[in-house]
């Protein structure tokens, strides 16, 4: 299959990252090759799968060669997923790079919109839009992401850095970017000290401290909500606060290694770092209270029946 590259419809390399993800991956697969905008490649990354996903992505790649290829780490190691998506970077054929992960879905004609609206702006190393928050068992929940614009923005740096570190609900999830390959190349791609809570949100922000980046109010992806996210995992286990903590700490020695000169950055950081170190406190307390109050017995049941 020859995979067409112009000025006008520049190649995007779609990069879906996954791992033991076989009850959603063909779903994902399936939103890439339903594209109303045809000139693309995907990458399917397997950081380590021991269920049958790495299978299904093989048998995607040997359907459609030359158009879908199935990347693993050395040796199938789990590396987490910001070293999973690096992978795919450095495979990346396109002028743009996509991001989906592999238990959400795209809408039919995102990359259709996208691609023309970064065109338009070449000083711009990402484009980034609101998700669609989607709870199939239950779509009364479903809601779009506030990302504070209702319109399409220029965002200068390090504006959007400042909003990320206020509010990180509003930080993009991953499906509802483009991404210029050079720019996310030049800045290093993922961070891989994290593996996976906060790994988005540190990439979005080095990108918005130093880069141009187009806001666009119109959501293009489906963001799956499901128990067994890594975000919900974390919540269920407390593990939340902590990685916020050690996400605000990389942020602050990222700004100093930048030499970036943006009082109202620092403050920000700041006021956000001893927020986390209020509720870890207060958190710690909660937990010895339990501790002493309640007996053993009572809390393996209360465990149990969380679990």
């Amino acid at each position: 299959m020859v995979l067409l590259r112009t000025e006008m419809n520049p190649l995007v390399s779609v990069v879906i990252i996954f791992w033991n993800a076989e009850r959603f991956l063909r779903q994902a697969v399936d939103s890439v090759l339903c594209q109303t905008y045809p000139h693309w490649e995907l990458l399917l990354v397997d950081d380590g799968s021991t269920d049958g996903s790495a299978a299904l992505a093989q048998s995607f790649a040997s359907a459609t060669p030359g158009q879908i290829r199935y990347l693993t780490h050395p040796g199938r190691v789990n590396r987490g997923m910001s070293a999973s998506r690096n992978l795919g970077f450095q495979h990346a054929a396109g002028h743009f790079i996509a991001l989906l992960d592999a238990d959400d879905q795209w809408v039919l004609d995102k990359l259709e919109h996208q691609v023309p609206i970064l065109l338009g702006y070449p000083e711009a190393a990402m484009l980034y839009a609101p998700a669609q928050y989607w709870h199939p068992d239950d779509p009364s929940q479903d809601f779009i992401q506030d990302i504070g614009f209702l319109e399409q923005t220029v965002c200068a740096p390090p504006t959007l850095a400042r909003q990320f570190l206020r509010d990180s609900a509003g930080t993009p999830a991953t499906g509802g970017l483009l991404l210029r390959a050079d720019h996310v190349r030049r800045l290093g791609g993922f961070v891989e000290q994290f593996r996976s809570m906060y790994e988005d949100q540190a990439f979005c922000f080095k990108l918005a401290l130093q880069t141009t980046i187009i806001a666009s109010p119109e959501p293009w992806g489906r963001y799956r909500q499901h128990a067994d996210s890594c975000c919900s995992v974390a919540f269920a286990n407390g593990l939340h606060a902590g990685a916020r903590r050690r996400f605000l700490d990389w942020c602050a020695t990222y700004v100093r290694e930048q030499r970036v000169d943006d009082s109202a950055l620092r403050a920000i950081l700041v006021r956000e770092r001893r927020t986390v170190g209020r509720r870890r406190t207060a958190i710690a307390a909660a937990g010895r209270a339990v501790r002493h109050f309640i007996p053993p017995s009572v809390r393996l049941w209360l465990r149990e029946r969380r679990r």
